[in-house]
């Protein structure tokens, strides 16, 4: 019986990952370095190699500088506002109650409150997870088997929505069954060992429904 879903942020409830990527690609292109989207969506989502994989044997004060530079810019794009993917609220609302829900996402702590500060969303999740509570990230199984040993559930009991090859990676490893919902820059990664994988989050209510 399912008992819990656990939401993916970036990507299934708001659309950033574009941000991210334009605070990436800006920072880099500083340093000379130029990035595409396919680039961006091999590194930072299908693995997590993240800009490092970008600058090679940067001296690590300098690289840490860099991303402090890029998280910066990342600050500055999400306090402009970011609205929920359509469709997100009125899911949230219809599955409210029914089930547990809670948010897993490989954000920090502060670009999640930046992010969901006017939102609305957070109302509809009985816990959150962020990056500062596991130490190894999406695609490692970790933030997963964290959220379940927090909230004493087990793998058959859950559902994670995802849209990125990476989280769909860090769920298998964890053992639960993973919805995918692909949009932008994730549509041509590989999902075959997903349970299902949606056109868009309006198909999502009806699927669970049958699973409660």
């Amino acid at each position: 019986m399912l008992k819990a879903i656990l939401w993916d942020n970036d990507g299934v409830l708001v659309d950033t990952e574009g941000l991210y990527f334009e605070a990436c690609r800006d920072e880099l292109a500083a340093q000379g370095v130029a990035i595409d989207e396919v680039a961006f969506t091999e590194t930072f989502l299908k693995s997590s190699e993240g800009i490092r994989a970008f600058v090679g044997d940067m001296a690590e004060e300098e690289f840490q500088a860099l991303r402090t530079r890029r998280n910066e810019r990342y600050s500055a794009l999400l306090q402009a506002g970011v609205v929920p993917i359509v469709g997100v609220e009125d899911a949230l609302r219809a599955l409210h109650g029914k089930v547990q829900m809670g948010v897993v996402t490989s954000s920090r702590g502060d670009h999640f409150a930046m992010i969901h500060s006017s939102t609305g969303l957070l109302s509809y999740f009985d816990f959150v997870l962020v990056r500062e509570d596991y130490r190894e990230s999406k695609p490692d199984p970790e933030p997963y088997l964290t959220a379940m040993a927090r909230n004493n559930l087990a793998a058959a009991e859950c559902l994670v929505v995802e849209d990125s090859e990476r989280g769909l990676q860090a769920a298998v490893a964890a053992g639960i069954r993973c919805v995918v919902i692909p949009r932008g820059l994730t549509r041509t990664s590989d999902f075959s060992k997903a349970y299902a994988v949606l056109n868009d989050i309006n198909e999502f209510e009806a699927l669970v429904l049958k699973m409660i």
